[in-house]
């Protein structure tokens, strides 16, 4: 279906047809053939990306290009959106516009983002041309999912074939409170843990006859979380540790268990790496506990920083002619795909303001979705403008 290219200079109706489109990772649902549609009315050469993998579910993904020279111009983002869960007032599905707000799954990470992005381009096509190199969009269907399927083969077909992003913007809901709050110029990394603790199961009226693995557990949890992991650095904030579970299940109160298992996450600023955590943690487990238990540590994905620079600068200031306000440079947060693409390019995160992303109602203001549209077309204008 095609669409006229006019009306892709407002993103709303672009927005609303992203949302109606139900992609729950890692179903498509029709979204992307919906971007596509939108994207090949002004020009852009689309490829489907399909990728799949025997330890996760195959996902469709779309790259979208228009020119071919250099400098390459990159938006990245998911169609993919997290389940609907409980307590919606709306469909969730239905997009529908209430007092001056966009409702649905997706409003605000990050359909909205993508609309806004198309718009801009829309706009910048249709006030300057086709600039002197490319604008490009990644857009995976695996962000809230595995990320296995996604961004990293994406990228990792791109560099097969010789294919360069010089920068990227990713339309992460970035902004706590306001747009114009945050840009995102890193993320902290994640490592998570399970822990099973071993002993001898036995009678409880008799535990020297058994060899009881909870106090050796707990023992083992407060070792690693009583102190600081560090203080933070010059662009990060202190590293955290969680505990997320301590589990035994144990239903007998005249038996002492086998087993005791707990769960960690760590966010780790670039003091760390997932390496050099992983080794912290069997040193001292090993400590307390050498021959008693078993740890499996899964790292998400590294720490990463963009140094404050051009990139971030020409957001900055975007942001700050169409708002007035100087957002914040940040690295704080959970993970996104922009981990895989630092490795590729240059990259900065901005999108929407992020209060209602994965809960109920969820929504953006459509002022934003104006400002936000707005900024991005500034920020393509004036990249060509010095390319």
């Amino acid at each position: 279906m095609s669409q006229d290219p006019a009306s892709l200079t407002d993103g709303l109706e672009l927005a609303r047809a992203l949302i109606r489109r139900p992609s729950v990772t890692p179903r498509d649902e029709g979204a992307l053939d919906v971007l596509q549609s939108a994207l090949q009315s002004l020009g852009f050469k689309c490829e489907r990306m399909f990728f799949s993998a025997e330890d996760a579910p195959g996902v469709d993904n779309l790259y979208a290009r228009l020119g071919t020279e250099a400098p390459n111009f990159c938006f990245a983002g998911h169609t993919d959106v997290v389940p609907v869960g409980d307590g919606w007032t709306v469909d969730p599905f239905g997009a529908p516009v209430i007092d001056g707000h966009l409702y649905g799954r997706g409003a605000a990470d990050m359909k909205s983002a993508i609309a806004a992005f198309v718009a801009a381009a829309a706009r910048f096509l249709k006030d300057r041309g086709k600039p002197k190199g490319s604008i490009s969009l990644l857009i995976t269907g695996d962000e809230e999912g595995d990320a296995i399927n996604g961004t990293v083969k994406m990228l990792e077909r791109l560099k097969a074939r010789g294919e360069k992003l010089d920068v990227c913007v990713v339309g992460e809901p970035t902004n706590p409170n306001r747009l114009g709050d945050m840009i995102k110029i890193g993320r902290r990394g994640s490592l998570t843990a399970k822990l099973a603790v071993y002993g001898t199961q036995g009678h409880s009226a008799y535990p020297h006859l058994a060899d009881n693995p909870i106090p050796r557990l707990m023992k083992m949890l407060t070792a690693i979380s009583e102190k600081p992991l560090d203080e933070g650095s010059a662009h990060f904030q202190a590293s955290t540790l969680a505990i997320t579970t301590v589990d035994v299940g144990n239903s007998a109160t005249n038996v002492i268990p086998a087993v005791a298992r707990a769960g960690f996450n760590i966010r780790f600023n670039d003091l760390h790496s997932g390496a050099s955590l992983t080794t912290w943690l069997r040193r001292t487990f090993d400590e307390l506990a050498v021959g008693h238990y078993e740890l499996a540590a899964r790292i998400s994905g590294e720490s990463f920083l963009t140094p404050p620079g051009q990139l971030s600068s020409l957001v900055s200031e975007s942001v700050k002619a169409v708002l007035g306000t100087t957002p914040e440079l940040s690295t704080t947060g959970g993970t996104s795909d922009a981990r895989f693409i630092k490795d590729a390019c240059p990259v900065c995160e901005f999108g929407m303001v992020g209060q209602s992303m994965h809960k109920a109602d969820e929504r953006c203001a459509l002022v934003d979705l104006e400002n936000l549209t707005a900024i991005y077309t500034r920020v393509l204008a004036r990249y060509f403008a010095a390319a």
